[in-house]
């Protein structure tokens, strides 16, 4: 499935007055401008401008592919976030606009994103071309823009005052800073110059030119696992979610997936209403999956309420199944089954006591998992509510860590840690073991 970026802007001069948008649609795999559009619209205000570059955009994307997935990006926060569904609508200019744009494509083919004014200067250009057209008494024509050069020239100048970082061979931030140098280059020289779609093919030398400094950069970028270029598009991201306490986590029993299958107590249930307030003041989940067990749906459950959504359940978000050592401490086990557990502790494909699961099957369920749900929510923010184990491989493997770190990671009852997905197969470990929503 293809993806589009869909930078838009507008602007009056005098709010309400003379009034234009811009709004351009991008290729988010190569970063190439596939399409411009923008229109002086006479006397109107700012908000009223930025929701008509807004439509225009995803119409223009509509055109290219109506079953492309979009990720818009504009730098009104009041679009932004009454689009997402977060702040309600209450002009009465703006409300048949948020409709119209809302009804281009299915909802669950678009995302919003917030950015600063300054990494929006391709649409804001192009508002600011119609505005002058129409000063002239003339409606803008793509045929005399200089939007997107111009929006070039802002990228590069922003990559060479970032001072590219030192660091041993295959270092992430090295390699992105190269990679950015060379994705932005690959874009001024890929897009030319439209007046809606872009048709006109660059010249060849240019497209070679183009074409090797994105492979150089994807080349660069691939050995460092973490990073994902903006023109990838929005990744999935997963907010891992370990469940509330239950009895036996204050005690440090092993509970996994095949044990007494506990419910939340007291404590869990008031984890779990912590959670979902600040999820809801964040506003950015838009789906909730559990895995199966009665303390992750139970979390899940009061989670999703705060954020007004459903609960999927997933069966490979399940933990561990710990065999016989279910419901023991981990002092109980020594005493027990010393010679497993040492067994355990230095070999990732040794099961626990009674045929349980092993941590080498756990990940290769988890990163089965993993693949399903990155392709089901590409482009989306999705919390998954699960267990320690499953919660420390998916870190694990997005880190590309050996197995025995699974040992070295502290992951309390419901604290947030979050990984990014790219189009390209990097992941982004965004956030680890965060419990500050759980503070007074």
């Amino acid at each position: 499935m293809r993806e589009f970026i869909v930078e838009a802007d507008g602007g009056s001069r005098g709010n309400p007055g003379p009034a234009g948008y811009g709004s351009v649609v991008i290729d988010a795999a190569t970063g190439q401008t596939l399409a411009e559009t923008a229109e002086y619209i006479g006397v109107a205000t700012n908000n009223v401008a930025e929701y008509r570059g807004l439509v225009a955009g995803l119409r223009a994307a509509h055109e290219l592919d109506p079953t492309a997935t979009v990720h818009v990006r504009m730098d009104s926060k009041l679009v932004i976030e009454q689009m997402s569904g977060r702040w309600k609508i209450k002009h009465p200019d703006m409300k048949p606009l948020a409709f119209e744009a809302s009804k281009v494509f299915p909802a669950s083919q678009v995302t919003y994103e917030w950015i600063p004014r300054e990494q929006n200067k391709h649409a804001d250009r192009l508002a600011n071309e119609a505005m002058d057209a129409g000063k002239r008494g003339e409606q803008w024509s793509g045929s005399g823009s200089t939007a997107e050069l111009e929006a070039a020239d802002a990228r590069a100048a922003r990559a060479a005052a970032e001072p590219e970082p030192s660091g041993p061979p295959g270092d992430a931030a090295a390699g992105a800073a190269r990679a950015r140098a060379a994705l932005a280059d690959g874009r001024a020289d890929t897009a030319p110059s439209a007046t809606s779609a872009k048709s006109e093919a660059p010249a060849p030398a240019r497209a070679a030119k183009a074409e090797a400094d994105v492979r150089a950069a994807r080349t660069v970028a691939a050995p460092s696992t973490g990073w994902g270029p903006a023109d990838m598009g929005a990744p999935a991201t997963f907010v891992l979610l370990r469940h509330g306490e239950t009895p036996l986590t204050p005690q440090k029993r092993f509970s996994g997936s095949g044990g007494t299958d506990p419910s939340l107590s007291d404590v869990g249930r008031e984890q779990a209403e912590r959670v979902g307030a600040a999820l809801a003041r964040r506003g950015t989940v838009q789906a909730v999956v559990a895995s199966p067990l009665t303390r992750t749906r139970e979390t899940a459950g009061i989670v999703a309420a705060h954020l007004g959504l459903d609960v999927t359940v997933d069966d490979g978000l399940r933990e561990t199944d710990f065999g016989a050592w279910e419901g023991l401490t981990f002092g109980e086990v020594r005493e027990r089954y010393a010679e497993d557990l040492n067994a355990w502790l230095a070999d990732p494909e040794a099961r626990p006591t009674g045929d349980g699961e092993s941590f080498a099957a756990t990940a290769t369920r988890i990163a089965a998992t993993r693949d399903k749900l990155v392709a089901a929510y590409a482009g989306r923010t999705v919390l998954l509510v699960s267990h320690v184990t499953p919660i420390k491989t998916f870190v694990r493997l997005a880190l590309g860590a050996p197995p025995e770190s699974l040992f070295r990671m502290e992951l309390s009852a419901a604290s947030l840690s979050a990984v990014a997905y790219y189009a390209d197969g990097n992941a982004s470990v965004r956030l680890f073991n965060d419990t500050s929503h759980l503070r007074p």
